[in-house]
């Protein structure tokens, strides 16, 4: 079992962030929680974290100085990182159609170019060192799509692609890739979701423009009679993954109650089977194993 372990999460100050953060102290890691505005307006939920122990340094996951700035300081308060946690992310909600290419690099920068820079910006020493975790947070929405979701699902489709590459490529280093996929969970993420800078094109959509807000109210309404989709369980499965030993992580997680996780599983698994049925083909199916080198384990 993984345990002391030197961990580094983004979008710390966000609901799953707060959770997963606090969890893993207690479960015995040095966490490093990283954040925007840390003297700002996340100054109350950073002071927070450290009083439960964790170290906090200020990140924004679209600049690349800021990124090297905060691993180098992260790496300072805690020595090499083991485990990154890439959850900072924005969520996206209206007809797609309205969505300006601008609305769409906006979202694209946090939740794929965030997490390659914060990528790049680690696991060079990981690979050194022949040990490391990437923990990309997707969403079930990465796996199928739903209407009015459509830059955040392109999205995290793309964290889907740029983790199943990170994990051909960097298996042989030692270094391990999983993802986890949540489904809708009641946190501020509806609150924060980028919508539209324009609306122009409601009109030519009649009726149907309405159509988002009416789904968005909805589906709030269903979450609110589903308490059994509580954040907590998402954070609680990132605190098993990581406990879990070397080698023997999961590439896929799927958290949900209420209806979409089971059959996104059997896609997932089927998928597992169709990537090792090519990668054998191919001639590259030790790709997909994970070397093992030195781990922390106890």
């Amino acid at each position: 079992m993984e345990t002391d372990m030197n961990i580094l999460i983004t979008g710390a100050n966000s609901g799953f962030g707060q959770l997963i953060t606090s969890d893993l102290l207690k479960a015995g890691h040095r966490v490093v929680g990283s954040m925007r505005d840390v003297h700002g307006r996340n100054r109350d939920v950073a002071l927070r974290l450290r009083e439960l122990g964790a170290e906090i340094t200020e990140i924004d996951v679209t600049d690349d100085k800021s990124v090297t700035d905060g691993v180098t300081e992260a790496v300072s308060h805690v020595g090499d990182i083991d485990v990154l946690i890439n959850n900072a992310g924005v969520g996206a909600h209206g007809l797609l159609e309205n969505f300006s290419p601008e609305d769409f690099s906006h979202i694209f920068d946090i939740n794929l170019f965030g997490v390659q820079r914060m990528i790049r910006a680690i696991v060079p020493a990981m690979r050194a060192r022949g040990n490391g975790l990437i923990l990309n947070i997707s969403s079930l929405l990465g796996r199928i799509s739903m209407p009015f979701y459509g830059p955040y699902i392109a999205s995290k489709w793309a964290v889907e692609a740029l983790s199943e590459n990170y994990r051909a490529e960097l298996s042989a280093f030692g270094v391990e890739v999983a993802i986890v996929e949540p489904g809708g969970f009641p946190t501020g993420f509806i609150a924060n979701m980028k919508h539209p800078t324009s609306r122009d094109r409601d009109e030519s959509y009649g009726a149907m423009a309405t159509a988002p807000q009416l789904s968005l109210q909805q589906f709030e309404g269903f979450l609110a009679q589903n308490p059994e989709q509580a954040p907590q369980i998402v954070a609680d499965a990132i605190v098993a993954i990581i406990a879990m030993a070397h080698g023997t992580r999961p590439f896929r997680t799927e958290v949900d109650r209420i209806g979409m996780g089971g059959p996104i599983r059997e896609y997932n698994h089927h998928l597992a089977q169709v990537t090792a049925g090519v990668y054998a083909n191919l001639g590259i199916e030790a790709m997909l194993q994970v070397a093992m080198g030195e781990t922390k384990s106890v």
